[in-house]
């Protein structure tokens, strides 16, 4: 009998521990379900749907290399997959289906209907881990509870690491050739628009390209990480989030590719292969924190009492951020680099997150929501991590004293403007002094058409303090 292969966000053919399973188990077909409907729904950007399918144009060749034909169907969202994903194992004579775990609350939902559905049809259902290290609800506290801190959740995972390190799976051997054909990969899905060609050339399709963006990575930039990844003028950071987003790349080929470039070494060595991958296992602690605390999913704060916090409705505000027109040139180089690359630096998505949220004091949510929206990265737990982080309204989030000036940000991490430079052209005759803060020059000296700032920078944040000091103590109920 035959297995079939569900990929998801796993679009890889190497290291994938269900395509490996299912191919081990008999003759495999695969497939891939198109739907706009859910994805709307969630968000996700058009540059990443985009990305996806580019990607998914060179697996379909990955796996015909293999001899595993993919099939593309579509539908809606996902209360139809139960009905798409029997019907094709009606229609091959499928006796098992094999998938990589997801973790959202839709994604659990989906797959506890698909494989309820498939049990009432005598059909196996296989459920692998494979984009996270450690099985959520296996890294506890003494307790028995999920982390909410970071730096114990990491010592837990070393611990781990050092005794029972994930192993690569080898690429499987490539099956007989069956007499099923592939489909044609959509190039374009209806309600998603088409990206530039310099975004897409930003982020070449397939496993290949991540593979060398990671070997290149280890072994000409690793090193210097934790030095450089502030500098956002800097190439100072890996760039595989969007890769590990869709599955092109595992996080365990990145693990061993940093632990081959650092000696074996998890927790000593070179500074700054040790400092990314703590980055690998932020992601790992995101991604349970998204299990243990599932309110998370539905946009609520992790720490309950901050859904009290009187965020303000102030759309203008909001429209001078999402554009990349507040008059602070970081914040407005980040907006900016945002929305024509799909990407933006992560120490810039603290900057922005922060401003946004204390200075503005709008609601993080919004702030949230318009990533996802634009980021060919976007991942649930890694955005709403990191949002919650900067609002001070999440697990281990800097507390709601610790605001970020923009302007300092902006003098420490871009000294010398050249960020600002690339993404402010109006601002690139600035000195390396003035560029920071145009405001400060004056009307006569300032740039035309470069606005002032759209909020006192000492007022707001006194205002961001006063708002979260009133909070009550008490917590919520869930």
């Amino acid at each position: 009998m035959q297995q079939l292969m569900w990929f998801r966000s796993d679009l890889r053919t190497q290291d994938n521990t269900a395509l490996i399973r299912a191919m081990s188990s008999g003759a495999t077909i695969a497939l891939y379900l198109v739907t706009p409907g859910q994805w709307q729904r969630h968000d996700d950007a058009p540059s990443k749907v985009d990305f996806w399918l580019r990607n998914l144009a060179e697996l379909s060749k990955a796996l015909a290399a293999l001899n595993v034909p993919l099939l593309v169907r579509h539908c809606h969202d996902w209360s139809e997959a139960p009905v798409q994903v029997a019907e094709i194992c009606h229609e091959h004579g499928v006796s098992a289906v094999h998938v990589n775990e997801e973790y959202g609350i839709n994604e659990s939902l989906r797959d506890q209907q698909v494989c309820a559905y498939l049990g009432q049809q005598a059909i196996a259902w296989h459920s692998h881990l494979d984009q996270l290290f450690f099985k959520p609800g296996s890294v506890l506290t003494r307790s028995g509870g999920y982390f909410q801190v970071y730096s114990q959740f990491r010592k837990v995972c070393y611990e781990r690491l050092h005794t029972s390190l994930p192993a690569l799976i080898a690429l499987p051997k490539a099956q007989t050739p069956l007499a099923i054909s592939s489909d044609a990969i959509p190039e374009t899905v209806e309600g998603f628009a088409i990206p530039s060609d310099s975004l897409r050339l930003l982020w070449p399709a397939g496993e290949e390209a991540a593979l060398q963006r990671l070997a290149r990575f280890c072994d000409e930039q690793v090193i210097y990480y934790k030095d450089e990844r502030d500098f956002p003028a800097k190439p100072g950071t890996s760039q595989l989030s969007a890769y590990l987003a869709a599955g092109v790349v595992s996080p365990r080929q990145c693990l061993h590719a940093a632990l081959a470039a650092n000696q074996g070494e998890f927790d000593s060595g070179n500074p700054g292969i040790v400092t990314w991958i703590n980055e690998l296992l932020w992601r790992e602690f995101y991604k349970h924190t998204l299990v243990g605390y599932p309110r998370v999913s539905r946009h609520r704060a992790f720490r309950l009492e901050t859904e009290a916090v009187p965020w303000r409705h102030a759309p203008e505000d909001l429209a001078a951020w999402q554009e990349g027109r507040t008059g602070l040139p970081i914040i407005d180089a980040a907006m900016r680099q945002l929305l024509e690359t799909g990407w933006m630096h992560n120490r810039l998505r603290m900057i922005v997150a922060m401003f946004l949220t204390k200075n503005l004091l709008i609601d993080w949510r919004e702030g949230e929501r318009f990533f996802m929206r634009h980021l060919i990265d976007g991942d649930l737990a890694a955005n709403n991590g990191g949002w919650q982080w900067s609002a001070s309204t999440g697990t281990d989030a800097a507390p709601y004293f610790r605001i970020f000036n923009p302007i300092s940000q902006s003098q420490k991490f871009d000294p010398d403007g050249q960020f600002i430079r690339q993404w402010v052209p109006e601002l690139a005759g600035l000195n390396k002094r003035d560029i920071h803060d145009p405001s400060a020059l004056g009307g006569l000296f300032a740039p035309a058409g470069y606005p002032r700032p759209i909020v006192d920078l000492s007022r707001s944040r006194e205002r961001a303090l006063a708002a979260f000091k009133n909070l009550s103590a008490r917590e919520v109920p869930a």
